[in-house]
């Protein structure tokens, strides 16, 4: 019964009466998902905010305002008002004192905080609550933060865009702040200390390798890995560490878009493939570089290459090849210009008309040239393409059978007598259930069959032309989610819904 009534609760088809009356016989679990309808009124709102958990979920919404909340009695609602910006200032003032630490975490994370209390948090006793407020501290904070004792603190600094650039350059290099006196690993483990990163005991909650011999080396590695990814750091400050022994600094390096050409080209001969893949989508890099990189068989280089957003077109054509893409569409494919896609749509390279056929805006012509298309993998990348007649489709499905079938039913213009077509479809095949139990065009006769699959019958159960006795039929079904689904179909009958709520 819960499953139905969880099913139910999101029905949008469900009168307002039997909201009325879910809400009032409504357990927290329910209470959720009710809190997620959008056409409550303000009443259902206020009697479902008694329920914490779909009362935080109404203020995140903005269904709430700050005159249905008591701050002492709520925090948790308090502060969800107050990550939206819906909060008073003399709630965070109360909040940066709670007894709780979760709290005080979760209020350092609010934006817009009066000053007082970012200075109370930024003063706080536990490490985490300061540490979350660099994370999102404003700029005027974040100096007097740069030099906490705490690495931990540094670190999420670290990884702050609103951090001034110089401080981000002195958090990465070291220079001008202070040494940290401590760290989450010596906090806890007497020094030398290294992680086992097969560590079995169920009350340790460091990270594998996290490791302190007086220096805090595994913290102060995050820090720099942070200040690395954070586009806010000053390039200057950042390029001697492409000769940096960590690769994982190095791939953090090779993903920023502001280096100067000597050091990508540096990159490019980093002995580790991971770093030159990192490289290899970089759209910062130049031509000269991606034909480099073009030839390299590293580990998931090529790959990574494809995805760049100016690859020529030969190169392209050279990785199709070379490499395994997977039916995608490409940056440089998606961003094609017309005379492009007229030469990419007559390619001798059959892995070029089946990339371009993944664009959904194609001109008609070439829509249609791609359909008609001798090869398998062109025709059924081009099948899901709007705009394609039922004639059009069902040649595909005769010319190649099986192996298009599953992406013809994807089409959003596939009519119902093809979708019931497809259903029927021998040998059969189990993928065209679950797009058939999607589709919009989907008749009673086709979910019905969708009905045999087990992964479809969710789908089918949910879908509005389903046969209101089957629905019925489906609320005492074995599967959970298939009841679910079908108490949250719109075109479950009145009475049913009705005698589904207690």
């Amino acid at each position: 019964m819960q499953h139905a009534l969880l099913g139910l609760a999101e029905n949008p088809a469900l009168p307002t009466e039997l909201v009325d009356r879910l809400i009032m016989a409504a357990d927290a679990d329910l209470a959720d998902v009710l809190a997620c309808r959008p056409d409550l009124n303000r009443a259902q709102v206020v009697a479902l905010a008694r329920f914490e958990g779909a009362a935080v979920r109404l203020a995140g919404d903005g269904r709430l305002t700050a005159d249905d909340v008591d701050p002492v009695a709520r925090p948790r609602v308090t502060l969800a008002l107050l990550e939206v910006r819906s909060g008073r200032p003399e709630w965070a003032r109360l909040l940066a004192t709670d007894p709780l630490m979760d709290h005080r975490e979760k209020l350092a994370a609010c934006p817009g905080l009066p000053r007082d209390v970012t200075q109370t948090l930024a003063s706080d006793s536990d490490v985490r609550v300061v540490a979350e407020l660099a994370l999102w501290a404003p700029p005027d904070v974040v100096a007097h933060l740069a030099r906490h004792p705490h690495a931990q603190v540094r670190r999420a600094l670290a990884a702050n865009e609103a951090a001034p650039p110089t401080v981000l350059a002195a958090l990465l290099t070291g220079k001008g702040l202070p040494p940290p006196r401590s760290c989450l690993v010596c906090d806890r483990e007497p020094i030398p200390f290294v992680h086992d990163p097969n560590c079995q005991r169920s009350d340790c909650t460091l990270p594998p390798g996290a490791a302190c011999d007086g220096s805090h080396e595994s913290t102060a590695h995050e820090i720099q890995q942070m200040a690395l990814r954070n586009p806010a750091t000053p390039a200057g400050a950042v390029v001697d560490f492409v000769g940096h022994p960590s690769t994982l600094l190095r791939c953090e390096l090779a993903a920023r878009t502001d280096l100067p050409p000597r050091v990508y080209a540096r990159l490019a001969d980093d002995p580790v493939p991971g770093v030159r893949a990192t490289l290899a989508d970089n759209p910062a890099i130049n031509e000269g570089l991606i034909r480099t990189l073009a030839a390299d068989r590293g580990h998931d280089v090529q790959r990574r290459l494809a995805h760049h957003p100016g690859l020529p077109l030969d190169i392209l054509s050279y990785l199709a090849e070379a490499t395994r893409i997977g039916s995608t569409l490409l940056p440089r494919i998606a961003s094609a210009a017309p005379a492009e896609v007229e030469r990419l749509a007559v390619s001798p390279n059959p892995a070029m008309r089946m990339l371009l056929a993944q664009r959904r805006d194609l001109p008609t012509e070439i829509r249609d040239t791609l359909a008609r298309d001798p090869n398998t993998k062109v025709v059924k990348s081009i099948a899901p393409h709007p705009g394609l007649s039922e004639a059009q489709l069902r040649v595909m499905v005769a010319r190649h059978g099986v192996q298009v079938i599953a992406k013809v039913a994807v089409n959003p213009d596939a009519t119902s007598a093809l979708l019931e077509n497809l259903t029927q479809h021998r040998p059969p095949v189990q993928k065209v259930f679950r797009e058939i139990a999607r589709h919009r065009n989907a008749t009673s006769a086709a979910l019905l069959a969708c009905l045999t699959d087990r992964q479809a019958r969710p789908w089918a159960a949910r879908h509005r032309a389903l046969r209101p006795s089957t629905i019925v039929e489906l609320l005492d079904d074995e599967d959970w989610q298939v009841v679910e689904s079908a108490a949250a179909n719109p075109s479950l009958p009145h009475a049913a819904m009705s005698g589904l709520v207690p």
